[in-house]
């Protein structure tokens, strides 16, 4: 092949890698290499047993490799470069097919995918070609593409899968750059814009020079990042704390592969040379990781990879623990198959830098028997006395500390906070039990032939996976019989050897009892995912506009912030608006309150269902919502630690969470307020006020009637109204008098914004007055004579 590992072009490139990282990755790799001397010569427990000995090899083996895995990946992002987007003239834009393959998705997930599509800017509209791409022949596939006027393909077998679906469409189209798209990942209008000008770039560079000089770009590949939460920011209360799993994989070890041709075509968010495809017959079909094969073999035919960490397009991850083992299986039995089908150590069309670079994509997926060996290890001498390996405190301090301290420290800057040493632990302690005999089975040949579809739609409220529990209880349990142990032995003996395996039993057992947490999961209240976006919309309420500022959107919901609280009757037949605008794009459909509360002095916080919107403005929420940037975190909080971690899933786990319902807001007065009881001048103290109760610390007094003792009406002066009031109950010690004829005050808008306003001003002069609670400075009885008579009932 063209030993070209790099796209070497006039643009200018820069590391995007901190000197003080770069600094911290030689000091790791001097301390990494006097940790394995030391392991490998002098650690081995020779002379205490067979058991001993294998399970002392077994841990340097797997210790041995996992530090080549993370030596590679560490050289890699040393020298990650960014590859800015070159310029090129917008008439050279070529003609694009976008294919989105679909087998048995829901027609609402497809329906947003392609609207995406439809929405991505080019020069010239109409060289972008957008085919369905349907593999299971459904008529309702078949409407949709009609209904957006896109391109539908089928076929009448199933051949191939994924790859024999994506093939046929190559048969039935031409544009010489093909860009797939799963079913759920949404493109940002940016996308093509972001992606083509770098194989237009290509081509200009390439024209006049012979072919073995050319540099032919096969594909980019972008990030597949995600606009909902993945199941460990979900499970484990994290939402706020971590970014998605795969972020790391995506955004950094994909973007440093690039330096070395060995970028992963991860399937979805994929520009594609036609010509490259061709070239090696197409998607290859052998596999079922489609993807990861044939990006191999576009490179083994001598065009270059490149990898970019922008994020242009976002989907949904598995939403269930079953559905996400499901989906690792597939990749990790997938990846072990095609490596061994690609000959990827002998074959003579790789560079030493790729081989070395897949060979380490391999062995990622050994993570489960590395996994089960680090936690095995320190229970076979804690729980059951036998030697693993032999040392000192003083040289676990010497030579150990070193390394790990070096190391932890190298993956966060190396990362840029992406990805940390205790995250990693998690991620893969929570999936090693379900994972460690597929992987087994697939190396000794044992593989799968077909794979389900990982399911992207709909929401899941499974709890208590209590058999898949079953694994991390039974090792938790052996890891606290080895700290009982460990501890027992350090107190009888003196010796303070047992202390550096007593840290790593706590360290294994803390990383199981958040898989524990993990695998337990955690209940869905919400039917769509939310945008956490402040945009500057309008609330119309009677066809009066309120300037708001949005909080969170979903398709199904949105939450305000309004400067002042605001009566909205939540009548299906008077609903209220929103008018969302994120610069041209405009959304406006009709809500319905479901709470409100206020945060803050003078803010309000609205939530509203979306009740009513047509197909416009559907199409534009889709846009607001799906064209930009996940908000979900990018990086690693510096306060998440671990006692953060556990005291937040415990927290979470033992109280109940409950769902307001509060339709109107709810005002906060504390103080006594002129009132009118049977007629008589009197005061009230108040404690808040809703519109529909005055809620209050003081009972107006009662009165016989017919015989029976009842309370006695009143009427409640605000500003220059009186608003008349029924005692309805007592509940908490605050008793409730219902504003009877609700409606009528707030079907006359003059008297419900005023109202309000005199409502508040209550509020302000309270406050302005010192706030207490002495009657007088509230109100002053001269004011008594003062009201005017105005009713509204």
């Amino acid at each position: 092949m063209n030993d070209k590992s790099n796209i070497k072009t006039k643009r200018v490139r820069k590391s995007i890698i901190s000197t003080k990282a770069k600094v911290w990755f030689v000091i790791n790799m001097v301390c990494s290499v006097m940790y394995l001397m030391w392991r490998t010569f002098f650690t081995i427990p020779i002379g205490y047993g067979t058991v001993s000995v294998v399970a002392g090899v077994t841990l340097l083996i797997v210790e041995a490799l996992g530090l080549i895995e993370a030596l590679v990946h560490y050289i890699n992002m040393y020298n990650t470069e960014d590859y800015p987007k070159p310029d090129v003239p917008l008439e050279l834009f070529p003609d694009v097919d976008i294919f989105v393959a679909t087998y048995n998705e829901e027609p609402e997930l497809l329906k947003k995918t392609l609207l995406g599509c439809k929405r991505m800017e080019y020069p010239d509209p109409d060289k972008v070609h957008i085919y369905l791409c349907d593999d299971g022949k459904r008529q309702c596939m078949r409407e949709l593409a009609k209904e957006l006027q896109i391109h539908y393909l089928d076929r009448e077998d199933h051949k191939g899968q994924k790859a024999g679906n994506l093939n046929n469409a190559l048969k039935h189209s031409s544009s010489p750059y093909v860009v797939t798209f799963d079913s759920d990942m949404i493109p940002q209008s940016c996308f093509l814009m972001e992606t083509i000008p770098y194989f237009v770039d290509a081509e200009m560079r390439n024209k006049g020079k012979a072919e073995s000089e050319q540099i032919r770009l096969g594909f980019l590949q972008t990030p597949q990042s995600f606009y909902d939460l993945d199941l460990f920011q979900f499970n484990l209360h994290s939402e706020s704390k971590i970014p998605n799993e795969q972020d790391y994989f995506y955004r950094d070890i994909e973007v440093a592969r690039t330096r070395t041709n060995s970028c992963i075509y991860g399937g979805s968010n994929t520009v594609l040379s036609r010509r490259a495809l061709e070239d090696i017959g197409g998607f290859y079909t052998e596999a079922i990781t489609e993807d990861f094969a044939t990006g191999i073999l576009i490179q083994k035919a001598g065009y270059v990879s490149l990898g970019i960490s922008k994020r242009l397009a976002s989907g949904v991850s598995a939403k269930k623990l079953q559905e996400l083992i499901q989906q690792r299986v597939r990749w990790a039995r997938g990846v072990i198959s095609t490596g061994k089908k690609m000959h990827i150590y002998t074959s003579k069309d790789l560079s030493f830098g790729q081989k070395i670079n897949y060979w380490a994509s391999i062995w990622y997926w050994y993570a489960p028997i590395k996994r089960l060996c680090y936690i095995l290890s320190p229970i076979l001498y804690g729980a059951f006395g036998f030697m693993v390996f032999r040392c000192t405190i003083w040289q676990v301090l010497l030579f150990w500390l070193p390394m790990y301290v070096s190391s932890t420290v190298s993956l966060r800057l190396l990362s840029n906070n992406i990805r940390n040493t205790k995250w990693t632990a998690i991620y893969e302690y929570a999936l090693f039990p379900y994972m460690l005999l597929p992987v087994i089975l697939e190396t000794f040949g044992f593989s799968l032939k077909k794979f389900k579809v990982t399911k992207k739609s709909g929401i899941s409220n499974e709890r208590r996976n209590f058999l898949y529990m079953t694994p991390l209880i039974i090792l938790i349990a052996l890891s606290i019989i080895g700290i009982v142990r460990c501890i027992a032995v350090v107190f009888v003996s003196g010796s303070l050897g047992p202390i550096v395996v007593l840290f790593w039993l706590i360290y294994n057992m803390y990383a199981m009892i958040m898989c524990l947490f993990f695998v337990d999961g955690r209940n869905v209240y919400r039917g769509a995912e939310r945008v956490y976006v402040e945009l500057e919309s309008w609330l119309i309420v009677d066809d009066k506009r309120y300037p708001v500022i949005t909080k969170d959107i979903s398709e199904t919901g949105i939450a305000l912030y309004l400067d002042k609280p605001i009566l909205i009757n939540n009548n299906e037949n008077r609903m209220a608006a929103v008018e969302v605008v994120d610069g041209k794009r405009k959304a406006r459909f009709n809500v319905l309150t479901k709470h409100t509360k206020e945060i803050k002095q003078g803010k309000w916080l609205y939530t509203f269902s979306i009740e009513d919107i047509d197909d416009v403005n559907y199409d534009n929420l889709l846009a607001v919502l799906y064209d930009r940037v996940p908000v979900n975190p990018s990086e690693i909080k510096r306060n998440n630690g671990v006692y953060d971690d556990l005291l937040t899933n415990i927290y979470h786990r033992v109280t109940s969470q409950s769902s307001l319902k509060r339709h109107y807001p709810r005002i906060n007065i504390g103080r006594y307020i002129p009132a009118m009881i049977d007629g008589e001048a009197g005061v009230i103290k108040v404690k808040n006020f809703n519109y529909q109760y005055f809620a209050t610390e003081t009972l107006a007094d009662t009165k016989e009637e017919n015989g029976e003792v009842v309370a006695k009406e009143v009427e409640f002066i605000v500003g220059k109204f009186k608003i008349k009031t029924r005692y309805e109950e007592t509940v908490n010690k605050m008793h409730l008098y219902r504003v009877l004829d609700f409606e009528k005050i707030y079907f006359e808008e003059r008297n419900r914004d005023a109202i309000m306003e005199a409502i508040l001003k209550i509020v302000r002069d309270s406050k302005d007055r010192g706030g207490d609670n002495n009657t007088e400075k509230n109100i002053g009885y001269k004011d008594m004579t003062t009201f005017s008579e105005m009713s509204i009932v």
